[in-house]
């Protein structure tokens, strides 16, 4: 039996790799699926796929463009979340800041450096016509570390995903001053080169079992119940995430790579575009 080691945030998102694994559907077609929580987000993901401690990381589309282009050998094997991701800007609940034109100049709670939170700053610096070259940033390492920091005054504003968050706003941790959604689709699957060299065909097994669950997952009856128990949430936001979520079973489109490649080299994240066949790798 293969044995592969896939990554991702410990999210709604990702609860259809969670059934497979549970219902053993990858170990029926004999492949040992290996779970890894990342709490820390997209850096702490893209370093793991680097040294080798994941095989497969599920993680956000600017990231693994990024870390690409930046020297991971890893492929994208295709798009997992087809919907943008809604990313909350959030401060401390007792913070002066009223409104997203407050946070101009202010210090960014980021999880890692090349992070999500970090990519999704310089977008929403861009977005807001302040200078993206501008922003200063304090590490914290996940939500639990800038909870800590905005509280501290270490840092002023936060970005994480809307949905995940949102308990932390409903019980005054944090307060939401506005949304910053993902202009691309959200999540890809992306894999070793070596892994898929090798392995090739027991990683297109293993996305076709999960890109079935994805494709049904929302038809499940009382699914939203499971997600809200699952992940702590209210059925109210539950239900608002499903209606605007949507899972992919295809590569990611040319056209939406080219977008983050421009967004990214436009950001001064990236030196050079390079050809989408040094990206993305067809199962």
């Amino acid at each position: 039996m293969k044995t592969l080691k896939v990554g991702g945030v410990p999210e709604h998102f990702n609860l259809p790799w969670h059934l497979c694994i549970e219902n053993d559907e990858f170990k029926n077609e004999d492949i040992n699926v290996i779970w890894k929580d990342f709490p820390d987000g997209t850096g702490a993901m893209t370093r793991a796929l680097r040294s080798g401690e994941i095989d497969v990381a599920v993680l956000l589309t600017e990231g693994a463009v990024k870390d690409i282009i930046s020297g991971n050998e890893a492929k994208i094997v295709q798009s997992y979340i087809g919907s943008s991701l809604i990313w909350g800007i959030h401060v401390d609940a007792n913070s002066e800041y009223q409104n997203i034109q407050d946070l101009e100049g202010k210090k960014v709670a980021i999880s890692r450096v090349g992070s999500g939170s970090q990519l999704m700053a310089y977008v929403n610096a861009q977005n807001q016509g302040w200078d993206p070259s501008s922003l200063e940033f304090e590490i914290v390492g996940d939500i639990n570390g800038a909870i800590e920091a905005l509280k501290e005054g270490r840092a002023d504003y936060f970005m994480w995903e809307h949905f995940t968050t949102k308990p932390l706003v409903d019980n005054s941790t944090f307060r939401r001053v506005a949304d910053c959604p993902t202009p691309w689709p959200c999540f890809v699957i992306a894999v070793k080169n070596k892994v898929l060299k090798f392995d090739y065909a027991d990683v297109r097994k293993m996305t076709d079992i999960v890109n079935k669950k994805s494709s049904e997952i929302l038809n499940i009856p009382g699914i939203d119940k499971v997600f809200a128990e699952r992940y702590e949430q209210k059925i109210e936001d539950i239900r608002k995430w499903m209606e605007i979520t949507s899972w992919s079973q295809h590569q990611i489109s040319e056209e939406d790579l080219e977008e983050v490649q421009q967004q990214l080299l436009k950001l001064d994240l990236i030196s050079n575009t390079i050809d989408s066949s040094c990206i993305l790798y067809n199962l």
